[in-house]
């Protein structure tokens, strides 16, 4: 006999078996549908109260049975044509990606189709870039037109919170392109664009944007050339817009009518809590509006000054929107020309205000006595909230030391820098 006859004889008995248990079965399913039971009376088993029994199995169990193979049934329907939570959760995750992905390649595509038709090149950063969170592409020569051309697919990019622009030489016609953009976005929360020569119309542009934009909380507009002519127009920008917290406007040259206008505006401003004025032009009459524009503001919390040339007219202004102001935390005066009468003048207005933190005066010619008058307004204030006092470079004698002293033991955590250290007493002024 062929050696291979036995497996398959042997291989057809079990298919037959296997056809006349599944006819069986099906039977039994038919039986049950129906009522009628297919099988002898040999395998029917009676309880006393009449009803049939199946190999010890009563009919309530035929019933969960039947409920079991109907649930079985409509599961396996529902895998073949539904999904589960998990995995359309998944599918979400995959649409999302497939949807970033699409706006990155129309982004990426938007840009080089815009430095061609501005005739600049791409720049590789920002197309491997456009999907972070923060861009930075400080110092990379874009120019007017080449910011141009980023500005395009930044309009739509949902993706950039933070735009670091430093140093691009991008002028007034590049920093409008970035306004216009920015009236569009929503996404972006802060902007530098310090150092691009921007220029009164490039401020201009800007200013334009905040007063409709609702979305930056932060700019830096350091460096750019800007002059009273921006001023006019920032001032009531800042009157219209509530969602700026931080506005850097140091380094420009910034002078009399600049003070003019942000006296009008910052009594108005409900959203600046920090603004930066350092080195710019804000000296005499300047200065002291400006010093009344902050004695009405009350929603700053940190203000720079430095290298602006107040003298004693700013100072003295500076004085009474301490006595005024009741919110302000944070005053740098460095560098300030401010004498000695006008730091005793500072000095009253910390002899009534409950808020000031910290005070930076230093590299000021105000002296010992300037530094005595300072100090002991705080002795004479118990209210008084100040950390930190900054006298540097000013030389002090043995009166100051003492005084400190004496205010150390009121305030124990106050800390006082100053210049040099002479023996001797000072006269008070």
């Amino acid at each position: 006999m062929d050696p291979l006859l036995p497996p398959v004889l042997q291989d057809d008995d079990n298919d037959v078996a296997d056809a006349q248990s599944e006819t069986l079965q099906l039977g039994q399913r038919r039986a049950r549908a129906t009522g009628v039971d297919v099988r002898g009376p040999e395998d029917q088993h009676s309880r006393p109260d009449g009803n049939a029994l199946d190999g010890g199995e009563s009919e309530e169990e035929e019933e969960e049975e039947e409920e079991e193979d109907d649930n079985d049934e409509e599961e396996a329907l529902r895998g073949h044509g539904s999904v589960s939570p998990e995995d359309d959760y998944g599918t979400d995750l995959e649409l999302g990606d497939e949807e970033e992905e699409e706006e990155a390649a129309g982004g990426r595509a938007a840009y080089v189709e815009a430095c061609g038709a501005l005739q600049v090149a791409p720049a590789s950063y920002f197309l491997r870039h456009m999907q972070s969170r923060e861009l930075s592409m400080m110092h990379r020569g874009l120019g007017p037109q080449g910011t141009r051309a980023l500005a395009v697919p930044l309009v739509t990019n949902t993706s950039i919170l933070r735009l670091n622009l430093r140093d691009n030489w991008m002028e007034g016609t590049g920093g409008a392109a970035i306004a216009e953009m920015l009236k569009e976005n929503c996404h972006i929360t802060e902007v530098d664009l310090s150092d691009n020569r921007l220029g009164d119309d490039g401020a201009g542009a800007l200013a334009g944007m905040l007063a409709g934009n609702r979305t930056l909380t932060g700019l830096r507009l350091s460096g750019n050339h800007l002059t009273d002519r921006s001023a006019e127009r920032l001032g009531p920008a800042l009157v219209a817009n509530c969602a700026l917290r931080h506005l850097d406007l140091s380094h420009n040259a910034l002078g009399e009518r600049a003070g003019e206008q942000l006296r009008d505006s910052l009594p108005e401003n409900t959203g600046l809590r920090s603004l930066n004025l350092s080195w710019n032009c804000l000296r005499g009459r300047g200065a002291a509006m400006l010093a009344a524009g902050l004695g009405g503001n009350v929603f700053l919390r940190a203000v720079d000054l430095t290298f602006n040339g107040f003298g004693k007219e700013g100072a003295v202004a500076l004085g009474q929107a301490l006595k005024d102001n009741d919110v302000l935390e944070e005053l740098n005066v460095s560098s300030n020309r401010i004498p000695p009468e006008g730091a005793i003048h500072l000095a009253m207005g910390l002899k009534v205000n409950k808020t000031i933190k910290s005070l930076n005066v230093g590299r000021n010619p105000i002296q010992n006595a300037g530094c005595y008058g300072i100090l002991q307004a705080l002795q004479e204030n118990p209210d008084s909230a100040v950390e930190t006092l900054d006298f540097s470079d000013v030389a002090v004698n043995q009166d100051f030391e003492d005084l400190y002293t004496a205010v150390k033991e009121m305030f124990p955590a106050l800390a006082v820098n100053h210049g040099a250290f002479r023996k001797g007493k000072a006269c008070k002024v």
